[in-house]
């Protein structure tokens, strides 16, 4: 493993186990509810949560398929919005830590005077923020297996592994995101807001849309559009839509790394 990735890697390690017992403790206290959901349909099912305002269900996904179903109830709480919400949140602090955080506080500096490219310095930095997002997902990828065995949701392991995968492509990009408005800027309250912004515009568009003919031409520029709209926990991989949010993240590390290349970081 390169030098650079290990020692970022190591300057994670706190935030990724933090993050890693958070994400976990998440899922497992709202997936331990189940049972308890299964077992009274009257108070859950589509007829109760068509009580809820409309603008309020398509926000949560339009709650497919009710809560009293495995399927449904790991989509509408685990990965409609909460899931890729702390995933998302993850990668932008770790793509902030990956150029603009050091930048800000003077280390950058001593970084790129060593005989390192720079091309090579934010690749290397993403291949860190990729490996311990990754670890960060295989961890609550086994824990939500479990859970899901233990509580009974009949959900199959290859579907939760697609929406997994979804949800870590989906973090990874906004993790690209967030690393390539700090190459460009320097600036971690610059690239969090950016990504906050496109975060949030994004899940509206892609979630109003599919009702409000106002905003729907607008959800193929939702990185959250090729993430729900291929529905994995239901349909499986939806190939064609992750080599979109795969591709996504490559071009915006091709944008990243001449950004950096051109900017004076004080040397």
């Amino acid at each position: 493993m390169p030098a650079l990735v290990s020692k970022s890697l190591r300057d994670y390690r706190r935030a990724l186990i933090g993050w890693t017992v958070g994400i976990g403790a998440f899922f497992g206290l709202y997936l331990a509810f189940y049972p308890n959901v299964a077992s009274n349909p009257g108070l859950y099912d589509e007829v109760a949560l068509a009580k809820f305002p409309g603008a309020m269900r398509e926000l949560m996904g339009g709650f497919e398929g009710g809560f009293t179903s495995g399927a449904g109830y790991l989509q509408t709480l685990v990965y409609q919005l909460f899931g890729p919400l702390l995933f998302i949140t993850c990668a932008a602090v770790l793509g902030n830590r990956a150029i603009a955080r050091p930048e800000e506080s003077g280390t950058l500096e001593l970084i790129v005077t060593l005989p390192i490219d720079r091309g090579r310095l934010v690749l290397e930095r993403f291949a860190a923020l990729a490996l311990g997002l990754l670890a960060v997902a295989a961890v609550s990828f086994a824990l939500v297996l479990v859970m899901v065995a233990a509580v009974g949701m009949d959900v199959p392991a290859d579907r939760i592994l697609a929406g997994h995968t979804g949800v870590f492509l989906l973090a990874l990009l906004f993790g690209a995101l967030t690393l390539t408005v700090g190459a460009a800027t320097g600036r971690r309250g610059i690239a969090m807001a950016v990504a906050g912004a496109v975060a949030v515009a994004g899940y509206v568009i892609e979630t109003m849309g599919e009702s409000m003919d106002a905003v729907s031409w607008l959800r193929w520029i939702s990185p959250f559009h090729y993430y729900l709209d291929g529905r994995p926990l239901y349909e499986g991989f939806p190939v064609p839509q992750y080599l979109v949010l795969a591709g996504a993240t490559v071009a915006l590390l091709l944008i990243a790394v001449p950004a950096f290349n051109r900017r004076d970081v004080g040397v």
